[in-house]
Formats: structure tokens, C-alpha cells, sequence
């Protein structure tokens, strides 16, 4: 499957109904919970047991087509996320159906440039929240 279609979405508040998509949406991150390993071995063990602790989605990292013409590109509306450290509830979408929600902080960095380079902007997404996952219909 190809990421073409993906789509990364935000309420404003959690009693807003609908989600708005984030336009220019260029990357999305690596979607899994990895859990860290923690050593559990008692003194009647003849090896190292383990088991899985916490989990860590990692770098939820996003970048976007840069664009600020408008309050409704995404990098103003990331952007004022970010600079009032609002939590949000984000939708993120892959083209089969299959569902990420989530709530997180934002950051937001502006990527620099060169001749015949274009410029991009990234969102790094805190989690505030587990990642609840919905397969397509």
C-alpha cells in the first residue's frame, strides 16, 4: 500500500464531532508501540527472564508542505498548538481506513532551504494519551 492518501486531522476541543484535516501533509512517522524489556530474573532462574514494561511510540514526527498565506494553513494552526502548548485530539488515517487517534502537544520547527529546494515545516507530536487503533470497515 502507498502512503498516498494519508491524512493527519485535529478537533479543537474533545466535544468538537468532526475532525479537520491538516493540509500538505508530506510524511508520516512510523506507526507501533514498542514496549521496553525489563530484566524480572530470580535467584532460582539459570537464565535472564524478561518481560515487556511500557511502551514507547517514539518521534511522532510529521512534515508538511510549508504554507502560510491564510489562519487556516497548517503551519499557523500547528504553529498557535504549539505556542499555547494545547493538548489536541489528532486522527491520523492511512488510505485503507485504518485509524490512529490520539492526543498530543505539538512542536513546530521550520525547515530551512537552498536553490531548487523546497521548504517544509515538521510537526513533532508529544502523546498525552494511549494511541487507540481502529481497523478499516
Amino acid at each position: 500500500m502507498l502512503a498516498n492518501g494519508a491524512k493527519l486531522s485535529y478537533k479543537t476541543n474533545d466535544q468538537a464531532t468532526e475532525y479537520t484535516d491538516l493540509e500538505g501533509l508530506k510524511t508520516i512517522p512510523d506507526m507501533g508501540n514498542e514496549p521496553e524489556k525489563v530484566e524480572n530474573t530470580c535467584l532460582t532462574d539459570t537464565t535472564k527472564q524478561y518481560e515487556f514494561g511500557i511502551g514507547d511510540y517514539g518521534d511522532l514526527e510529521f512534515s508538511f508542505k510549508y504554507e502560510n498565506k491564510s489562519t487556516t494553513s497548517s503551519y499557523r494552526i500547528l504553529r498557535n498548538f504549539a505556542d499555547n502548548k494545547t493538548v489536541v485530539p489528532f486522527k491520523l488515517i492511512y488510505p485503507d481506513g485504518t485509524a490512529f487517534t490520539f492526543k498530543a502537544q505539538c512542536s513546530v520547527k521550520l525547515g530551512g532551504g537552498k536553490v531548487n529546494e523546497v521548504i517544509e515545516f515538521t510537526s513533532k507530536l508529544a502523546l498525552q494519551s494511549n494511541i487507540e487503533v481502529a481497523d478499516p470497515e
